[in-house]
């Protein structure tokens, strides 16, 4: 009965004296400009078939996981609160939105990296509706956090 007892009492110790808030990540990663030509920038505008040349600067305290984009819709000018920027938008009527661009990809981040200039190349097809557009950069950081931009861009 002893041993049984002192048995539990060492692994409740053990349990709870390894999981310190020294050893896990709490700090959100970082979308920055920093020390880069970021891009796409809010309101800058693209023409069908143009190539939007991605470029942002990834930070984390401990480690960088991975990053999605996503484009979508905006031509019922709804917000998503990350950017203070107002653009000006070429119809301020909402309007039925036949074939809108729709894109979401998922990227990894090279394991081990607390800084990361992600760059890519983005072609905008040349079939979908001209308005308004959400570009949503999306960063996860290796213990799950989250941290999201939305930059406002308009397609031509």
């Amino acid at each position: 009965m002893k041993y049984s007892i002192l048995l539990i009492a060492t692994a409740f110790v053990f349990a709870f004296s390894s999981c310190s808030d020294d050893d896990r990540d709490l700090d959100k990663p970082a979308i920055t400009t920093d020390g880069i030509v970021a891009s796409p920038a809010d309101c800058d505008s693209y023409r069908l078939g143009d190539t939007i040349h991605f470029c942002y600067r990834f930070t984390d305290n401990v480690e960088l996981g991975n990053f999605n984009i996503e484009i979508h819709s905006n031509h019922d000018h709804h917000t998503h609160s990350t950017s203070s920027v107002d653009c000006p938008h070429e119809d301020e009527e909402e309007h039925e939105v036949v074939n809108p661009w729709v894109f979401n990809q998922d990227y990894q981040i090279p394991a081990g990296k607390k800084d990361y200039v992600a760059e890519l190349d983005i072609v905008v097809p040349q079939d979908v509706d001209c308005g308004d557009y959400h570009f949503m950069i999306r960063l996860t950081d290796r213990a799950g956090w989250q941290e999201l931009r939305s930059v406002a861009i308009d397609v031509e």
